[in-house]
């Protein structure tokens, strides 16, 4: 049954109470089945009417509406948004942290929270230093005290700070997390806008440049820590969680296991790597992971940024090089040597072709076929 009207269910906080709210066009027929709910109310701030939230008033709106209009309810049933990646769950960084005096930490419910729901640990990093950001902006008052205008006023100071709007999204997600999973109030932040994501191009080095970063690096180790972001098109947690298994010499693919979105994927093993790995290999001898710390735990992000950046100074690189402008490099240089997007939109782990089509805007190829006015 195709239904002309349909009532989009949200969760509202009102006065520290739950409720549901219904949100629906104008329509005389669906106000007079949603004043026949119990306790009803209208809400000027939300523009909905909203019930007291219990199962014995979901079950009413299913059973009045039945027939008549489609409940959505994607917007009410809670889904966890984090990657569920098979990663342990690491909080050295802020556990050996210096204590700051006055100086609000992030409370420890909000900890536990991000491990029972499996985000990432590049996630929980950023979650906790953007809350801990927002807490003691407002070091005076009480967390759960506060209300959306303290928020918007938060919000709008870190554009004030131009903050970037990456910054600003992870600020908003780090709050709602708390409010919303955390505390368990749905929807604290219904109001916030979110700012408009920025269109940048990527930043992408030639394969010269490429070649230079690699030659520029310090150790067989570091080689092969380059050569493997840059040839792999490997984001640098991809990187940091390979083990030596995935590394299949036999077909010169790598098994990426531990990807963006808990899949996996194959991507290309080049054989100039193959052989400064078997070098590396023997030299290192890893024992969990592909590359290991000196202590034998897994290697850390920030080492790996660092060896990037370090070898693109050396080699005279004036761009900002991290370890995603090489997996960029690499989608690029693929698309100008004539591979089909398809095939790079697979060895990249992109959900859709419509993420890789960024790379035809900086593919030096897309201009070709161009002739300069100047040239005519």
């Amino acid at each position: 049954m195709k239904f002309s009207q349909h009532i989009i269910l949200k969760h509202l906080l009102i006065d520290n109470k739950k409720f549901i709210g219904l949100q629906f066009y104008t329509n005389k027929a669906l106000e007079v089945l949603v004043n026949q709910l119990d306790s009803v109310k209208w809400s000027d701030t939300f523009n909905m009417y909203y019930i007291p939230n219990n199962r014995a008033n979901l079950d009413s709106i299913y059973q009045i509406f039945k027939g008549v209009a489609w409940v959505d309810g994607k917007y009410f049933f809670q889904k966890t948004r984090s990657k569920q990646l098979d990663e342990d769950f690491n909080l050295n960084w802020y556990n050996n942290r210096e204590e700051r005096t006055n100086y609000k930490k992030c409370p420890d419910s909000y900890l536990q929270k991000l491990e029972l729901k499996k985000y990432s640990n590049n996630t929980v990093k950023s979650y906790v230093n953007s809350f801990e950001d927002f807490i003691n902006y407002y070091y005076d008052k009480d967390v759960d005290s506060l209300n959306e205008l303290d928020i918007r006023a938060y919000l709008t100071n870190l554009i004030k700070e131009k903050r970037s709007n990456s910054y600003i999204n992870v600020a908003i997600n780090s709050i709602k997390f708390y409010y919303e999973i955390v505390k368990g109030m749905p929807n604290r932040l219904y109001m916030i806008e979110r700012p408009r994501p920025e269109k940048k191009l990527p930043i992408v080095l030639s394969k010269d440049q490429v070649r230079k970063v690699i030659d520029c690096t310090n150790n067989i180790k570091h080689r092969c820590v380059v050569s493997l972001l840059y040839s792999a098109g490997l984001r640098r947690s991809e990187l940091l969680n390979l083990k030596p298994h995935h590394i299949d010499s036999s077909r010169m693919l790598i098994h990426v296991t531990d990807a963006k979105g808990n899949k996996e994927r194959y991507t290309l093993l080049s054989e100039n790597t193959l052989k400064d790995l078997r070098t590396y290999y023997k030299q290192y001898k890893p024992a969990t992971y592909l590359f290991e710390s000196p202590t034998k735990g897994q290697f850390s992000a920030n080492s790996v940024g660092k060896i990037v950046s370090e070898a693109a100074e050396r080699a005279g690189i004036k761009k900002r090089v991290s370890p995603h402008v090489l997996r960029h490099s690499f989608a690029t240089h693929l698309l100008e040597s004539g591979t089909d997007l398809r095939y790079i939109q697979l060895l990249l782990g992109h959900n859709s072709t419509k993420t890789t089509e960024i790379y035809t805007h900086v593919a030096k190829s897309s201009f070709d076929f161009i002739k300069n006015p100047l040239d005519l």
